[in-house]
């Protein structure tokens, strides 16, 4: 059963190299920041942003955006990096 942050299960869809306790204990947008290689959760990359239209309503630099968790950027203003949230 997962808690509020996703924490709880793996979210990996194929390999990881990451301990399976870490797994189950990780935030899911820890989990999914991580690169594929390291921890396929079948998101792409692995490494995404959160803001509307692909981070282009963002003054954050793209890389910035894609390298923090999913929390951090959703507690930024949406005038500085807009995710649509209220």
């Amino acid at each position: 059963m997962q808690n509020e942050y996703g924490q709880g299960t793996s979210h990996a869809t194929g390999g990881s190299k990451v301990p399976q306790g870490v797994q189950d204990r990780a935030p899911q947008g820890l989990e999914e920041s991580l690169p594929n290689k390291l921890h396929d959760t079948g998101s792409g990359t692995g490494r995404q942003t959160h803001a509307l239209n692909e981070g282009e309503e963002s003054i954050v630099p793209k890389g910035l955006q894609k390298a923090v968790p999913e929390k951090l950027e959703r507690m930024l203003p949406n005038k500085i990096h807009n995710t649509g949230d209220e």
